[in-house]
Formats: structure tokens, sequence, C-alpha cells
């Protein structure tokens, strides 16, 4: 492992332990050339995923869509990061739990709106004006007396 601060090709593993509830290896190192000391994670190559968009062109899936989704929608709203990261984390593991090479986006949308009604109505509210495109006040107000009915 190359060292970020001063390029050195030799590096040690000082410390390894578990990360991301077993997901992946967290491993402390320390470069041999100027002792620095810094943080790699070692994660399982998950199978390449294609995502079909709403025009039908693909492309890589990408799960910083996602969290730029969902941080914009909990903008200004009580609720942690850690929260947040969780709710993606959970919805990473049902998009790659089915096992298919490609998804739609729409697949996705539906899985970010219905942990988003859990986790906070207003945030789901702005992604789903933004997902579904909502082009007048009565469309908005549809979808705000679903969640008040609920």
């Amino acid at each position: 492992m190359k060292c970020p601060f001063c390029g050195e090709e030799d590096t040690r593993v000082i410390d390894s332990r578990p990360a991301d509830e077993g997901s992946s290896i967290r491993r402390r190192r320390q470069c041999d050339k100027c002792r620095k000391r810094f943080t790699t994670y070692e994660k399982v190559e998950a199978i390449p995923l294609v995502v079909i968009k709403k025009d039908m062109t693909r492309e890589p899936y990408d799960r910083s869509k996602i969290e730029r989704g969902v941080f914009r929608s909990c903008h200004k709203r009580p609720v942690s990061v850690s929260k947040m990261n969780a709710m993606i984390d959970k919805i990473e593991a049902d998009i790659f739990n089915r096992e298919a090479k490609e998804v739609t986006s729409n697949y996705i949308g539906e899985l970010v709106m219905n942990h988003l009604e859990e986790l906070d109505a207003v945030a789901y509210v702005r992604f789903a004006s933004i997902y579904r495109e909502f082009k007048d006040v009565d469309t908005f107000m549809e979808e705000l007396k679903k969640i008040l009915d609920k």
C-alpha cells in the first residue's frame, strides 16, 4: 500500500479489525519511510450493477446519487447523519440482495421513498416532490393527504 503522505511503497499494517458490522476490514498502517500513520479499508467487491434509467439508458450504480438525494431531503431536519447512512446502507443491501445485474432507477427511487417515509415525513415529501415530478400544487396536496391519512 502506497503512503498517501510521501508516496513510499513500503508500509506496515499495525492493527486490523472488522468495520461496518463485519462487511469490511479497517487497517491502521504506518509508512516505513516517513513514519506517518493512515487508515485503509478493505471491502468485498460487489457484482457490478447497472441502473436502467427512465429513458432506458444504462449507467453504473452510484451510491453517492442516493446519498445526495437523501441528504438534500433531510436538510435542516432533525435526522442525524448516522441515521441517514444506516438507511442508505439498508437501501443498498436491498438492492444488492436481489442479486440482479441490472436494476431500474424506479425501483431504487421507490425504495428510498419507503425508507424516507419511515424516517421523516417532511424529508419523504421533499424527495417525492422531485422524484415523482409534481407538476402542480394539487399533486403535492394529494401526496400530503396520503401521509396525513396514515
